[in-house]
C-alpha cells in the first residue's frame, strides 16, 4: 500500500492518510495546540521533509534536540531567552507533529520511534523547570552565592515531580504489559475514576485546568508572562513566584493523577 503513494503528495492526500480521525480524536495524545493549529500546519513541514528523504526518527532526533534547547534557552537572561523557549517549544511540537505523519505516510512506525518521542517530552519537560530554577536564582553568574542555590532546588524538585506526573501514564502500559493484558484505550469510560467524589473533582478540574501547566508548551509561555512581570518590575519577583506556585500546584496534580489512575479501570483487567 505504502509503495504506491505519490513521491510528491498533495497536502490533501497527506491529511487524508497521516491525519485519520484516531490522530485528530485522541484524548490525552493529541495537545491542544494540534487541534489549534498544529495539525493544519504540519502537513507543509512534513511535505518537505518527506522530499528531502528524512525518516521519522530522524525527525523525532531533531524534535528532541529543540525541546532540549528549549530548556537551555531559558539560562539567556531576561525576555530574549524567555521567548527563545517560548518558539523553540513551538518548533518542538511541531516536529513532533511531523514525524508521526512522516511514519505513517511511510508505514514505518515502530517501538524506537514511540521511545525517542518519549526522551523528547521527558527532557523538555525537565530541564525546562531546571532552567526556570537557574533564572531564579538570577542566572549562572549567581550560582556561586550560596543563597541562590534555594531557588536551584526549587526547580530541581518541580523537574522531579513533573516527570513523575508523565511517568504514572507509562507506568499503567508497563504495568498492564507486564500482567499480560492488552494496552488500554483512552476514553472517558476507562479513564474516568470510579469513586463519586473524584469524579466530580476531575470534571471541575476541566474547568480549571492547572494540571495541564506542565507540558512544555504551557511551561515556557508562563516562563515569558513571568519574564515580562520582572521587566517590569526590574527585579527576579515574576520568575520566583510562579517557581514558588508551581511546585505544590504540581504536588497536587501528581496526587490527583495517581487517584484517578487508581480508582479507575486502567488497572483492572
Amino acid at each position: 500500500m505504502t509503495a504506491a503513494r505519490p513521491a510528491r503528495p498533495t497536502i490533501r492526500q497527506l491529511r487524508e492518510v497521516t491525519q485519520p480521525p484516531s490522530i485528530r480524536g485522541r484524548r490525552n495524545a493529541e495537545h491542544w495546540t494540534g487541534d489549534l493549529y498544529m495539525r493544519r500546519i504540519s502537513p507543509y513541514l512534513t511535505r518537505l521533509l518527506l522530499r528531502a528523504g528524512l525518516s521519522a526518527n530522524a525527525v523525532t532526533g531533531l524534535m528532541i534536540v529543540t525541546g532540549a534547547a528549549s530548556g537551555f534557552a531559558l539560562l539567556v537572561p531576561g525576555l530574549a531567552g524567555a521567548v527563545l523557549a517560548v518558539a523553540l517549544t513551538q518548533l518542538q511540537m511541531l516536529w513532533d507533529a511531523s514525524d508521526g505523519e512522516v511514519a505513517r505516510w511511510r508505514g514505518t512506525s515502530s517501538p524506537l520511534g514511540v521511545f525517542l518521542d518519549k526522551v523528547g517530552h521527558y527532557l523538555a519537560e525537565s530541564l525546562i523547570p531546571l532552567g526556570l530554577g537557574v533564572r531564579a536564582a538570577g542566572g549562572i553568574d549567581d550560582l556561586a552565592e550560596g543563597d541562590t542555590y534555594g531557588w536551584t532546588t526549587l526547580g530541581g524538585v518541580l523537574a522531579v515531580v513533573i516527570v513523575l506526573n508523565k511517568a504514572l501514564n507509562d507506568m499503567v502500559h508497563v504495568a498492564r504489559a507486564d500482567a499480560g493484558l492488552a494496552r488500554v484505550s483512552d476514553d472517558e469510560a476507562t479513564t474516568a475514576p470510579r469513586a463519586g467524589g473524584l469524579a466530580r473533582l476531575r470534571r471541575l478540574a476541566r474547568f480549571v485546568p492547572f494540571h495541564r501547566l506542565y507540558h512544555s508548551i504551557e511551561l515556557s509561555l508562563l516562563v515569558l508572562v513571568a519574564a515580562v512581570v520582572d521587566a517590569v518590575a526590574g527585579s527576579l519577583v515574576g520568575t520566583q513566584v510562579l517557581l514558588i506556585v508551581l511546585l505544590p500546584a504540581a504536588l497536587l496534580a501528581v496526587a490527583g493523577h495517581f487517584l484517578a489512575i487508581v480508582t479507575s479501570s486502567r488497572l483492572r483487567s
